[in-house]
């Protein structure tokens, strides 16, 4: 079958096996994605060092974050000070 192919054709196979290129019939093929880095394992480190493993699997562990914020609203919330729910705003007290 080789014998059949012309020169340019078959510099353009040994290019492709040279520099890892695709000889193909103009079709989509799945090559471009396979070639890319895994990002796995990028993203593994990444969300490792954001959460530790340990924190989001004990039940006890209090965010102390969450915590500040929760108190801030209950705060607010003695004050008068929070956020109306949705339709209870100023606008919707407005005689017409």
């Amino acid at each position: 079958m080789s014998s059949a192919l012309t020169r340019s054709q078959k510099v353009a196979a040994a290019a492709a096996r040279i520099f890892g290129m695709h000889v193909g019939n103009g079709m989509r093929s799945g090559r471009k994605v396979l070639a890319k880095a895994l990002a796995g394992p990028k993203m593994l480190e990444w969300y490792a060092e954001a959460y530790p493993i340990g924190v989001r699997q004990d039940p006890l562990y209090e965010c102390p974050e969450a915590a500040f914020r929760a108190d801030r609203v209950e705060r607010l919330k003695r004050r008068g000070k929070v956020q109306p729910k949705k339709g209870e705003g100023k606008r919707s007290k407005k005689k017409k």
